[in-house]
């Protein structure tokens, strides 16, 4: 796994007179446990994907508690879970990156929250949004009015979000619904301490068995005709409760202002600690969080309560909405709600913020400026011209003047920057990691289609997605973890030649098995499949999946250097039990025979789904593995071989095409040591792993013979030092004087 949690595991045991000190999404993971939690589940992915790791490495104190552990195999598995709070008094919790996480939850979500819950449900997702993010723009919110379920947004305080992951239990259980949690990066990874409480085990666990099933309640099925009347119970019961809660238990902060208290803020929480920096930049507010504006943070954005929204609203000049991303949902419910109580304060949103994109403080800082110039800035001029203190007015003044002036100061550097540039700086995509057992097999792809011609690529989530990227650009669509097999199925019947889906290991088994094996299998279609049989689903963080080889067999190994995957053939299984008849496994670092197999897959007379498993372990997860290995056998005095590449500058030739068809990082330009020649010469910079890619592709393509194979040898044997010693002299030898 990419992270251990050794460490952080002993702190979910602090107690009631300890103080937790941390990041936010292990805060998060506390205060589950101070819940009473009976169960967690999920599906990893950034932001969040800690929250699940932790609970994984951590199964033997869970265990202790009696809290159940269950790492699923997608969204949707996950979700399903959940459906043991639908009769059972049991707190759940399951965690998955949004939105597309959400929306593969989807299903069992509206059928959750159709008969409404009896435990406590919270939902913690990942709000992967604005410029950090690694999946469409879109927000959680629509979910949560949709399927009428809470969301909560907690302000960015360590305390505040843990105390909202007690309370949304509470808030489930009293309204029936299911409570939504986002945590934004930010939110995720923000630092801090707590007074911790003593873990709660549950009454029900699995130390504390139930001895019979709930009694038959037709109420309690999401299934007509009872729907109907699950939907009116949402509207005339659930969302009241809900509404009672919050206003009961003060889940939303108003924090009072100071100098300008006819003026509000109305903020989502998660937006807290940047709105609170731009205030600080137009002089409003203090790094304590002292503010001049009042501000009502809406720790729970779904539902908002009319009466707490309209008292914050009435008498006011003006009122400012801070909700990132679009549509606007808090700030169309927001007007409407003080349209029918004929409150006509001026609402401002969207036409002083962007539409789009991420809030960070210097995006805050132009909307809260033109905020600030129309009801603030004009109104201390008006009183200026009635007053003869003017010490208000020229502070305010000045605070706004010097927020207009960093911003513009921004601006002017990037200008600046941007001026001194004589052609713009090149995009700096990610790429797949040095060594990377997957780069080799776009290598083979490019050289197939000079034989085959150009195909359709049907490309996946995961790491394999960058080869979408340069040197290689492959890739139509991109519609989903696991269903590239099923996004070609409207195009291949429409190409004159094959249509070829990759997918990784982990979309293989989250959504690419039934969405796109089984329907290809079941509708006989002439397909072509590339899976990636890394071993791990690497893109969120290696995490360990039903084809990865299980620890014995890795301790087992006694060549570290071997590849570990095909110890495992679980995949391969899967797809001969399934009633795939054409399959082949190839090792993915030997390029020739890759592109020979893609060629087949491509061009054979065998019509059906044609499936080729690219086998090589991920290279993270194997230099995690032999490195460890590698130091304590250096620490002992053992010989040590290290494989390296180079490139013989005297042979390279400068047309740079084992750059264009490798890709690899480590393989990069320096300048011709040779005067007469201007091209720059190819060069392998440390770093380099040994795979052999570059080797193998000289081969494949017939490039220039100037790569050379070297071995590292540390801690030689006596002969080895005396061969050597030979050699150098008589290198030295048959030197010119």
């Amino acid at each position: 796994m990419e992270v251990s949690f050794s460490k952080e595991v002993e702190m979910l045991r602090l107690g009631a007179g300890d103080t937790f000190h941390g990041e936010g999404i292990l805060a998060i993971t506390k205060g589950l446990l101070q819940s009473g939690v009976a169960y967690v589940g999920g599906y990893q992915g950034a932001p969040v994907s800690h929250l699940l790791d932790v609970m994984v490495q951590g199964k033997a104190y869970m265990d202790e508690l009696g809290v159940h552990v269950e790492a699923c195999s997608n969204e949707a598995s996950a979700a399903a879970m959940l459906g043991a709070s639908i009769h059972y008094p049991l707190r759940g919790a399951v965690t998955w990156k949004s939105i597309v996480g959400t929306n593969v939850a989807a299903d069992a979500l509206s059928n959750l929250s159709s008969p409404g819950v009896t435990g406590g449900v919270l939902v913690v997702v990942g709000e992967d949004y604005g410029e950090g993010a690694s999946v469409i723009q879109e927000r959680t919110h629509a979910y949560a009015l949709k399927s009428s379920m809470c969301l909560l947004d907690p302000r960015p305080d360590l305390g505040v979000m843990v105390r909202m992951v007690e309370e949304g239990f509470r808030l489930s259980e009293a309204s029936n619904m299911p409570c939504l949690m986002e945590l934004r990066i930010r939110t995720c990874h923000v630092r801090g301490s707590f007074e911790c409480k003593d873990n709660v085990a549950p009454a029900v666990s699995t130390r504390a068995l139930m001895t019979e099933p709930a009694g038959f309640d037709y109420m309690r099925l999401a299934h007509p005709p009872v729907t109907f009347r699950h939907e009116k119970l949402k509207g005339d019961a659930r969302i009241p409760a809900a509404r009672r809660y919050i206003v009961e238990n003060r889940l939303n902060e108003l924090i009072p202002g100071g100098r300008h208290a006819d003026l509000g803020i109305v903020v989502q929480g998660g937006l807290y600690n940047a709105l609170i920096r731009s205030l600080q930049q137009q002089g409003l507010a203090d790094a304590f969080g002292d503010t001049d504006i009042p501000i009502l943070v809406l720790n729970v954005t779904y539902p908002l309560v009319p009466e707490q929204v309209a008292d914050f609203c009435v008498g006011k000049r003006a009122v400012l909405v801070v909700e990132e991303g679009q549509p606007e949902y808090i700030e169309q419910d927001i007007a409407t709600l003080l349209r029918r109580r004929d409150i006509q304060t001026p609402l401002h949103g969207k036409d002083l913020l962007p539409a789009a994109g991420e809030y960070g403080v210097e995006v805050l800082s132009g909307g809260i400026g033109a905020f600030v110039a129309k009801y603030i800035a004009a109104s201390n001029t008006d009183d200026s011209n009635n007053s003869n203190d003017s010490n208000g007015t020229s502070e305010a003044s000045d605070a706004a003047s010097s927020a207009r002036a960093w911003l513009a100061g921004n601006r002017e550097r990037r200008e600046a920057v941007a001026r001194q540039l004589s052609t713009p700086l090149p995009n700096r995509p990610p790429s797949f990691c040095i060594g990377c057992p997957e780069r080799p097999v776009f290598s083979a792809l490019k050289l197939a289609q000079q034989e085959t011609g150009p195909v359709h690529i049907a490309a996946d989530i995961g790491c394999h997605a960058f080869g979408t990227f340069e040197p290689f650009s492959m890739g139509h669509s991109i519609l989903g973890y696991g269903m590239s097999l099923a996004s070609r199925a409207g195009v291949a019947p429409m190409m004159n030649r094959r249509t070829l889906s990759i997918m990784g290991d982990g979309g293989f088994w989250h959504n690419g098995l039934l969405t796109g094996v089984q329907s290809a299998l079941f509708n006989g279609d002439d397909a072509v499949l590339l899976i990636f049989k890394n071993g791990y689903t690497s893109a969120t963080g290696t995490q360990d999946i039903i084809s990865t080889p299980d620890d014995e067999v890795k301790e087992r190994a006694v060549d570290k250097q071997q590849s570990l995957v095909d110890k495992n053939q679980t995949i391969e299984a899967t797809l001969k039990g399934l009633g795939v008849q054409w399959m082949r496994t190839v090792t993915t670092y030997d390029v020739e025979r890759m592109r020979k197999t893609l060629t087949e897959a491509l061009t054979s007379d065998f019509n059906g789904l044609k499936v080729v498993i690219a086998e090589g372990e991920c290279q993270l997860e194997r230099q995690r593995r032999i490195k460890p290995w590698l130091a304590s056998l250096l620490k002992k005095g053992e010989r040590v071989v290290r494989v390296k590449y180079g490139v013989d500058e005297d042979v390279c030739n400068g047309d740079h095409a084992c750059i264009r068809l490798s890709g690899c990082p480590t393989l990069t330009l320096k300048d011709n040591p040779d005067p007469l020649k201007v091209d720059p010469v190819a060069t392998v910079i440390d770093g380099c792993v040994g795979c052999g890619l570059c080797g193998a592709n000289a081969h494949a393509a017939t490039l220039c013979p100037s790569f050379y194979r070297a071995e590292v040898v540390q801690n030689p044997k006596w002969h080895e030092r005396l061969l050597h010693a030979l050699r150098g002299g008589l290198v030295r030898a048959l030197q010119p004087a």
